[in-house]
């Protein structure tokens, strides 16, 4: 047993620090180690100290509480953009079924009166003169726009409907 510094710590250093130590000592370096105190708390507290670096490399490391926060704050954020979104897609869908249905009955009418696209393209010139847009009587009405208007208001009224509807859930 040696008391204080050990010729032999060194190179019992730098076994360890290789990760040579057990396997690449010789049988007298072994021996030494078993006769040595200072060589042989070298070697419990360097592999101490080695075993609890791996330990804590191999554990999740935890991220600082700013970027906790600022993806808190992201989350969020998305969340509110998720629920605005939802009535602002119910109302698309809705206007998209209307525009549907108006172009459906159009196409109908149109059927129905027989296709006149081609007078209808002749006349647009003429109609697009300024003194087209007062007409200098009043045109008869025939019923469509009384039609018209009560199904324009509903059409408001229901999409209002739908949209608050929508944006509570």
């Amino acid at each position: 047993m040696t008391f204080g510094a050990c010729p032999r710590e060194k190179e019992v250093a730098e076994l360890l620090q290789r990760g040579h130590w057990p396997q690449a000592c010789t049988s007298e370096l072994h021996t030494h180690v078993d006769d040595c105190r200072a060589c042989a708390d070298l070697i419990l507290v360097t592999q101490t100290f080695q075993r609890d670096r791996a330990v804590a490399a191999s554990m999740p490391r935890l991220e600082s509480a700013g970027v906790l926060w600022w993806r808190a704050q992201l989350r969020r954020r998305n969340t509110a953009i998720e629920r605005i979104g939802k009535p602002i897609f119910g109302a698309q869908v809705f206007a998209l079924a209307i525009s549907a249905l108006v172009a459906l009955v159009l196409l109908a009418s149109q059927v129905r009166q027989g296709f006149r696209w081609m007078a209808w393209l002749q006349e647009l010139p003429r109609a697009l003169h300024l003194e087209a847009l007062w007409p200098t009587t009043i045109p008869k009405l025939d019923g469509s726009v009384l039609f018209l208007v009560p199904v324009l208001a509903t059409i408001a009224i229901v999409s209002g409907v739908v949209y608050m509807a929508s944006e509570k859930q």
